[in-house]
């Protein structure tokens, strides 16, 4: 089942002995064995019972609460794992600027070279053209991690290889209803950026799970500039699947047409754009089944979920972190 997402305005949400149910206007919308919940994702107003509340707790199960529009308001999730080694190690390594410089280039590096192999493969298959110049200059961004003296220069080979990855992903959408030209936040004013925007608040509350449960504390990152209340590490290990998760779902949504221009709403203000009911259930059908799907991960040589890859990179990080390895392998699909 892995995450229920309850849209349905001012829905009740309930627990009848080991099942949680989602019932509004006295129907029962949704009834599934706890055991099968991976998280719960609220849009809008709901109501809880606190039995239900209790429940998700005891079976670490994150309750996240969202806007109607998809902006972040809190989470209510277990207390940390007892493992504070982890935590020792994750500030210890901020303090050494040479195992803190490995950590983010590897952040960055899986970040680029799956800009990179999203290009190279648009460009066997003819989606894109003229694309040798700008592949080239995400090989000399990669290559100039190596000799990154400091986290401000390697942020702005990340920002360098991001532009030349944006400045190509119009190309990529062969939807000829949709157009993309420029990457725009706070908010979006198109379809194509509020349906990544929107892609990117989903996975950076899973990778905050998967943080929790392995003990780390999300607030402290190394790429990422530490501000009050910014999850910093899960922005962190969360880059190396930005083109790989949500930029690959959303491409492969537009190109078969199941979002259409008519799953969008407009504000007239300040030309925010944001999804309709029937588009929100089409997308969150959408993540989730990409999250579900898996792939041959290259450490383990095991297949495994993108949503139990979340976790894994994620003890990959603490191994380094904690002198178990030498290494971090951000992940890295071809």
């Amino acid at each position: 089942m892995g995450t229920i997402y309850v849209t349905q305005p001012d829905a009740y949400i309930g627990k009848t002995d080991e099942r949680l149910q989602v019932k509004a206007n006295k129907k029962c919308l949704l009834d599934v064995p706890l055991i099968k919940i991976e998280g719960v994702v609220v849009f809008g107003r709901a109501t809880i019972s606190p039995a239900a509340i209790i429940e998700l707790l005891e079976r670490k199960i994150p309750l996240t609460f969202l806007t109607e529009t998809g902006k972040y308001l809190g989470c209510l999730q277990p207390e940390l794992t007892k493992n504070i080694f982890v935590r020792s190690a994750q500030w210890e390594v901020s303090k050494n600027n040479d195992r803190q410089l490995h950590v983010v280039r590897g952040f960055i590096r899986g970040k680029l070279k799956n800009y990179r192999n999203t290009l190279l493969r648009a460009r066997r298959e003819g989606t894109i053209e003229e694309a040798e110049g700008s592949i080239a200059s995400l090989d000399s961004t990669i290559q100039g991690l190596k000799s990154g003296a400091n986290v401000n220069t390697l942020r702005g080979l990340e920002g360098a290889g991001s532009a030349v990855y944006f400045g190509l992903f119009g190309q990529l959408i062969r939807n000829p209803e949709f157009k993309f030209t420029v990457r725009t936040r706070r908010p979006p004013t198109d379809p194509v950026n509020a349906l990544l925007s929107l892609g990117y608040t989903l996975l950076l509350n899973d990778i905050k799970s998967a943080l929790n449960m392995i003990g780390f504390d999300p607030y402290l990152g190394y790429l990422h500039v530490q501000h009050y209340g910014r999850p910093s590490l899960a922005l962190d290990l969360m880059e190396e699947f930005r083109p790989i998760v949500v930029d690959a779902f959303v491409l492969a949504a537009l190109n078969r047409k199941e979002i259409m221009p008519e799953h969008f709403t407009q504000e007239p203000i300040s030309n925010a754009v944001f999804l309709t009911k029937e588009g929100w259930q089409v997308f969150l059908r959408l993540y989730e089944k990409k999250k579900q799907s898996e792939f041959k991960h290259p450490v383990l040589n095991q297949k495994c979920s993108y949503q139990r890859s979340f976790e894994i990179q994620g003890r990959l990080l603490a191994k380094y972190l904690m002198g178990e390895t030498d290494k971090y392998p951000p992940l890295i699909l071809k």
